[in-house]
């Protein structure tokens, strides 16, 4: 190797050896920051709901601060979704861009989400914002892990939220209505707290199969869902969409779902 060569493979080694530490840094102070906002009541409130450890406890509105330093900074997400701390998962989905997301990290975020509020929240809310949503939803529903197919419905309600009505295939949403109304009440528990919300999503966001949403909803009836040591209760999906509907908002789409 000829010295000039020498001298700027030195100069990127060393670049990126600053970087790491620097990364490393950052991920080290975000997560003492969450662990000094986290409290014994959230902590309870979260394993209420079947949080599962490691988590701090930390309220979302909390985490803002955090968050309005560092929104956007990727690779600073991506390190704290790899820590495995819930709280430190939930706030990468907040701060990560959606937009340099892979299939293959979604998939790996998908493998790694400890419980369903990382799952249906930041994985799905993420993928949906993605340039791969339909892709990721399509192939998650399909899956025999309750967490994963969780995504794949979240991920698809999110869709209907965000996607114009003209670049969604009805036919395929018409046969996802259908599919709801054949498997919801032997579905695992939190998928079927999950197609119930696709239904809603359908019945509020997407113009053109809205009232066949709103028409399995009254078949289907209540769907029972155990929602943990909480006092949370599952929607009941007609009356749900119709008050979307007295609202004059059928229709009305988002900028973006996640929050």
């Amino acid at each position: 190797m000829d010295a000039g060569k020498g001298k700027v493979l030195s100069k990127i080694v060393i670049f990126c050896t600053k970087n790491n530490k620097r990364m490393m840094n950052q991920v080290k102070e975000v997560m003492n920051q969450l662990a000094a906002l986290g409290s014994e009541q959230t902590l309870k409130t979260f394993r209420n709901h079947g949080g599962v450890e490691p988590m701090y406890g930390v309220k979302i509105g909390d985490m803002k601060p955090i968050l309005k330093k560092h929104k956007n900074n990727h690779q600073l997400a991506l390190e704290l979704y790899n820590t495995g701390n819930s709280d430190a998962m939930y706030l990468a989905g907040l701060m990560s861009n959606p937009s340099l997301l892979t299939p293959e990290v979604l998939d790996e975020w998908i493998e790694r989400a400890p419980w369903h509020m990382i799952s249906e929240y930041t994985v799905a809310w993420n993928a949906a914002e993605s340039p791969y949503g339909f892709e990721m939803a399509r192939k998650w529903i399909e899956s025999d892990k309750e967490l994963t197919a969780d995504a794949g419905w979240s991920t698809f309600s999110c869709l209907m939220a965000l996607t114009p009505d003209e670049n969604i295939d009805k036919e395929e949403i018409d046969g996802l209505l259908d599919r709801v109304e054949k498997e919801i009440h032997d579905a695992p528990n939190q998928v079927r707290y999950v197609m119930n919300g696709f239904l809603i999503a359908v019945g509020s966001y997407y113009k053109p199969s809205a009232e066949k949403a709103m028409a399995i909803g009254g078949r289907i009836g209540k769907v029972k869902v155990n929602m943990g040591n909480t006092a949370c209760k599952v929607p009941y999906a007609p009356d749900y969409i119709q008050k979307v509907w007295d609202a004059g908002r059928l229709g009305a789409k988002r900028k973006e779902v996640r929050c």
